[in-house]
């Protein structure tokens, strides 16, 4: 029997006015990124991390959660938007404004799940905390029959407080609960940002190595240092981790080799990694025994990390779109210039990332802007780092 979810009332709704001085980006509930569909009508987060997204919506001193709208509105706007596809567009769940297990917006994340899982939906729903996870959390996350869940759990072990305040011991702590308590979701270790000199240590890399165990995958990724960030960082005297920003998220390479050396195992020819993968979508393809949908096998060099069974499974499924075919799905989008179909991805033009992530939803394969290349081996990550491409 489904624990209930405690009862609590309703966040407050934001007035009309209020919505319309935010900015546009934040007032829209609905956002496309590289790994779903993502929702976000509950705006506003205590948790002060330093380096998080809602720097650059200008929401960062909103603390207390606040709602745009009903969830029922919500999910009747998320399920009737133009790029949503049942059973196929992966969905995110307040990733972007707030933390979904709070305890004021957790009832809102249980509904939302309730009512998509009610409509039947098999879609990917992907569930982002660093927030404490109960046993009876657990009971209503197993307890949805349809949607195909992955609570990620974000852990930084970063021990400065201007910018993890957050003790990581609590999202340590989530992370085993939800893992021993898996039935019909899944859970991966989101071992996020990480940042030379700031928590790439050997203790804090075994300390990730040690809490791999407790997922059924684990994702390791940089820091996203924008403009924003660094405007935070240094109006509050925190050490800036780099000298530039950049558009992508910064992962340099000697950082990646050394993870790599810690989690490679030797006597595992199948799996010499373990289940640690570079990109979410991978991580939660195979937690849940389907191949990537984001067609991440067509760069191979992102794979040299995936156990053997993942590798055929992504085969499997990956297939090049005919070029006619994939030219004329990027046309009706608005696509310009020369449409390429390579060994590695569809190439366009005109294009910005919400309709690429569509596209790239839809065939299950890559889709690239031809004026922000994908360098070989930085697998989309921003060029600090990292050595410079060979001319």
């Amino acid at each position: 029997m489904t624990a209930p979810a405690r009862v609590r009332r309703p966040l407050p709704l934001l007035t009309p006015t209020q919505i319309e001085g935010l900015k546009p980006e934040l007032a829209d509930p609905i956002e496309y990124r590289k790994s779903g569909l993502s929702l976000n009508h509950v705006i506003g987060c205590p948790l002060d991390c330093g380096y998080c997204v809602r720097h650059m919506f200008d929401n960062f001193e909103l603390k207390t959660p606040r709602a745009l709208m009903s969830d029922e509105k919500a999910v009747e706007l998320l399920t009737g938007h133009h790029y949503f596809r049942p059973h196929v567009t992966p969905i995110q769940i307040f990733n972007r404004a707030t933390d979904p297990m709070l305890p004021v917006v957790k009832p809102h994340t249980f509904t939302v799940l309730r009512l998509l899982d009610e409509m039947g939906l098999r879609n990917h729903v992907l569930v982002i905390t660093r927030w404490r996870v109960t046993d009876e959390d657990c009971a209503v996350l197993n307890s949805f029959q349809n949607i195909k869940l992955t609570v990620l759990v974000t852990h930084s072990g970063i021990d400065h407080p201007g910018i993890e305040p957050v003790d990581s011991a609590i999202a340590a702590a989530s992370l085993k609960t939800l893992f021993a308590n898996a039935e019909r979701y899944r859970t991966i270790l989101y071992w996020r940002p990480i940042v030379p000199g700031l928590n790439d240590s050997d203790e804090h890399i075994q300390r990730a190595l040690e809490l791999s165990h407790f997922a059924h995958a684990t994702v390791f990724t940089g820091l996203f240092f924008r403009d924003q960030i660094a405007a935070y960082y240094q109006e509050h005297g925190l050490p800036e981790p780099y000298e530039d920003t950049a558009r992508r998220k910064i992962m340099p390479e000697e950082s990646e080799q050394r993870i790599l050396q810690a989690f490679h195992r030797d006597a595992s020819p199948d799996a010499p990694f373990g289940p640690l993968f570079r990109k979410t979508s991978c991580a939660v393809a195979y937690a849940h025994g389907e191949a990537d949908y984001n067609g991440h096998y067509g760069i191979r060099e992102l794979c040299d990390i995936c156990p053997v069974a993942q590798l055929n499974l992504c085969h499997k499924a990956w297939k090049a779109p005919e070029l006619a075919v994939a030219e004329a799905a990027a046309r009706a989008l608005g696509a310009v210039g020369e449409v390429e179909v390579t060994e590695r991805a569809i190439i366009v033009e005109g294009l910005d990332e919400p309709l690429r992530y569509s596209l790239q939803h839809g065939f299950g394969y890559q889709v690239h802007d031809r004026t922000k290349p994908h360098h070989p081996r930085r697998h989309g990550r921003a060029d600090i780092g990292w050595p410079a491409p060979a001319a």
